[in-house]
């Protein structure tokens, strides 16, 4: 595979060994405002600025993901969401840490169970790349006080004393920030629960980290189907040669993959946008599976478009594409409600309804 650094100026004596190695990237991941200083836009005031910021919430940004940044463009979709941005620590008034209120249903730590048949297991708090629109950023600064082994032992026992449970969604944090061998232990513990019959991935590595992705990974995985992928491509300059070649690499060990954008204001809230990322996603064989309207997180409201903006949008992204490259819009609210499905509050879908009233009429006539 070709090897393409973009235009980094700070990795341009790596040898292509390094860069293919995840575990250099995550190493040599960008954590500090003085480096980027000049860079991407970045000036010494900035980097003052910003400091603030990252102090509290933490930067970092794989050199993988830093190299798709097009240097010159102020407003670089990929900055966008790997950059502090000072408007991060002015939060709206109406902003929470936790919004969705996953702490308060957690009845073990770092358990979320907000479905009766499901369950949501947060079994990191690190990133390869802290992606600024995060949910999770309250997670961030906080240093893990126990062990993986520790955390898994409480989140196991509650799992196998809650036969209601069928799904566990692995999530975090990212996951495949795990070695191998760590990421198998959890893995099999959780096949061990009979009455356990899905397991699902939640990672943004095929995106931030595509070279985490390897063939020793793949295999192992497949050990453990059924096993589903959630990934994040949110704009379609992160549809790359690398990161394609990941998501092909997980579909060739049988594991479905699908998308999960967020919908984020200067990123992808165009129509434009947003089917070239759908169709990119399709041609690499990954289902478009949500989008995500962005929730009211504290330092994430520079992300969030209204609700209205985002129909409008997508009213046109649903006139002109194949429903092979339909995400379903979405809004996730607290509690067991769950994801309201926004395209049903659509008034050009109910325009349509009523513009075909006459041919409803005739389901009404069948008993």
């Amino acid at each position: 595979m070709k090897i393409n650094k973009g235009n980094s100026v700070f990795f341009s004596n790596v040898s292509a060994r390094s860069w293919q190695d995840w575990h250099w990237q995550f190493k040599n991941r960008i954590s500090q405002m003085r480096i980027l200083e000049g860079c991407a836009n970045t000036s010494a005031e900035d980097i003052a600025q910003l400091n603030k910021v990252t102090s509290i919430y933490p930067m970092a940004i794989t050199p993988y993901y830093f190299s798709l940044i097009q240097q010159g463009d102020a407003n670089d979709p990929i900055k966008a969401q790997s950059f502090p941005d000072y408007r991060e620590i002015f939060p709206d008034k109406d902003a929470q840490e936790d919004p969705l209120e996953e702490d308060a249903r957690m009845p073990v730590p770092k358990l979320v169970h907000r479905y009766p048949d499901r369950c949501l297991a947060i079994v990191t708090e690190i990133c390869a790349t802290y992606c600024r629109h995060c949910n999770r950023k309250r997670y961030w600064a906080a240093t893990p006080k126990i062990t993986l082994k520790k955390r898994l032992a409480p989140i196991i026992r509650y799992i196998e004393q809650s036969p209601q449970i069928r799904e566990v969604i692995i999530s975090g944090g990212d996951p495949l920030t795990l070695d191998d061998h760590v990421l198998e232990s959890l893995l099999s513990s959780l096949r061990a629960i009979p009455h356990l019959e899905i397991l699902r991935i939640g990672s943004r590595v095929p995106v931030v980290m595509p070279m985490r992705v390897t063939r020793e990974l793949c295999r192992m995985l497949k050990r453990y189907r059924p096993l589903w992928f959630n990934t994040q491509f949110n704009h379609p300059r992160e549809i790359t040669s690398e990161s394609g070649h990941a998501c092909n690499m997980l579909l060739e060990a049988g594991i479905p993959v699908s998308n999960q954008a967020v919908l984020l204001k200067g990123v992808n809230d165009s129509p434009e946008t947003m089917k070239s990322l759908n169709y990119g996603l399709q041609k690499i064989s990954v289902r478009p599976y949500y989008l995500f309207h962005c929730d009211p997180v504290k330092g994430c409201e520079h992300f969030r478009t209204n609700v209205k903006a985002g129909l409008k949008m997508m009213e046109t992204v649903w006139r002109q594409c194949s429903g092979l490259s339909l995400p379903q819009y979405v809004l996730d609210v607290p509690g067991s409600t769950g994801k309201i499905p926004l395209n049903t509050l659509s008034r050009a879908i109910k325009k349509e309804l009523q513009k075909n009233q006459h041919f409803f009429d005739k389901f009404k006539q069948i008993d």
